[in-house]
């Protein structure tokens, strides 16, 4: 399980790094380099969506994974539990008047936490490496975590090496349980689980850019939905 590993280490090592140096980084160089990052996952997400088999079966567990997401409030449901724990970690470090838990905050968090623990590149990864071995993507995805989590730690501080820690544990789960999932399914199938997961990433790009909030975790049940859509539809229409 190497690209698990690897990816959540250079997750943690920049993610501390970056929060070693929060105040020696100029403030123009934080403002700028988030729409750099941004965009990087635009295009990564973009050429994902290339990838496409059938594009209705896409548009359809979108459709039905963001309507589950809705009813079930799963973005706010992370939103409070990232305040709660921001609370909580406030405790026990030197408070500042002027830094209480906003939404600010939250919102750059939870993009984060979509970044780096729910893309389509990295489940995709940890599933492909879990059937055949081959580590490209996360090993791939590792250099861009490193340096994305380094400049968003000068921001929001040691909290973005903590993300390693359910980052590991789901590209884990995944890689394990691929070898169940992954002989049952077939190339079109991952080929639109590929672009369901870059339309999540394409919309977290734009939601790092703030150019749109996107209520991402409200999206993430459509990489659930995506396979028997998509095998469905193959089966009936294709």
């Amino acid at each position: 399980m190497l690209g698990p590993f690897v990816n959540s280490a250079a997750l943690f090592v920049g993610g501390a790094l970056g929060a070693v140096l929060g105040k020696v980084v100029p403030h123009r160089v934080k403002e700028a380099l988030p729409m750099t990052c941004g965009i990087l996952a635009v295009s990564i997400g973009t050429f994902m969506i290339q990838k496409v088999h059938a594009f209705p079966a896409v548009t359809l567990a979108l459709l039905g994974g963001s309507l589950i997401g809705e009813l079930l409030f799963l973005e706010r449901g992370l939103e409070l539990s990232v305040g709660w724990m921001r609370s909580q970690f406030a405790r026990f470090s030197p408070a500042r008047p002027s830094a209480p838990v906003n939404d600010k905050f939250i919102t750059k968090f939870v993009s984060i936490l979509v970044l780096f623990c729910a893309s389509g590149m990295g489940i995709f990864g940890a599933m492909r490496e879990g059937m055949t071995g081959n580590s490209e993507i996360l090993l791939a995805k590792a250099v861009l975590d490193f340096f994305t989590a380094l400049l968003f730690a000068t921001d929001l501080g040691f909290s973005i090496a903590v993300v390693a820690l359910p980052q590991l544990m789901i590209q884990g789960g995944l890689f394990l349980g691929a070898r169940l999932l992954i002989p049952m399914t077939t190339p079109e199938m991952l080929a639109d689980f590929s672009a369901c997961g870059g339309v999540v990433l394409l919309a977290t790009g734009l939601r790092i850019c703030g150019i749109k909030v996107f209520p991402i975790v409200n999206m993430l049940p459509a990489l659930v939905l995506i396979l028997p859509t998509s095998a469905a539809w193959t089966l009936f229409f294709s």
